[in-house]
């Protein structure tokens, strides 16, 4: 497979990745196209690994982990990651996707990697472990730690004002 032949197979769930990781579409794209230059000038060592779109995952994640030291930290803007049908009640969806992309903006880059990995892309542990470059322990750790916390955020946004604590 040459190096065109892959990019275009993979661009669109690279974009895809990339807009779970960053909540920006835009970002995104960056993102996308600075991982695809890397690949670009690397692609012997690319195409020779066991699986190549496990490698460029990798980058891309590294890339993001990595970009610009935290930028994507102060630049992530909530907003919709694809274009969703009409559903009975759009204005709820919206608001519980918009919940969401807000406390999945609170977690640690490596934490929403993982669970982006595992649960968006549905890769094995181990698969997501090869991309985060850790042990499947760490990455099962991960999202035990990313679980919880947005769990926790969740069940803290609900409960009514005015009963969390004590009271008067």
């Amino acid at each position: 497979m040459t190096y065109d032949e892959f990019a275009r197979s993979r661009l669109a769930p690279l974009l895809r990745y990339a807009v779970m990781l960053t909540g920006d579409p835009h970002l995104a794209e960056d993102l996308v196209q600075e991982t695809l230059v890397r690949v670009q000038l690397k692609w012997r060592r690319v195409s020779r690994a066991d699986v190549p779109d496990l490698y460029v995952r990798r980058m891309l994640t590294n890339a993001y982990l990595d970009w610009r030291r935290g930028r994507w930290v102060r630049h992530i803007v909530l907003g919709t990651a694809h274009r969703e049908e009409a559903v009975a009640d759009h204005a709820e969806r919206g608001a519980d996707r918009d919940e969401m992309w807000q406390l999945l903006a609170t977690l640690p880059r490596r934490q929403r990697a993982a669970l982006v990995l595992r649960y968006y892309e549905d890769l094995a542990d181990a698969q997501v472990a090869e991309v985060l470059g850790c042990a499947v322990g760490t990455v099962r750790a991960h999202i035990s730690r990313a679980l919880a916390t947005l769990r926790e955020q969740l069940q803290d946004a609900r409960q009514p004002v005015g009963t969390a604590g004590g009271g008067r």
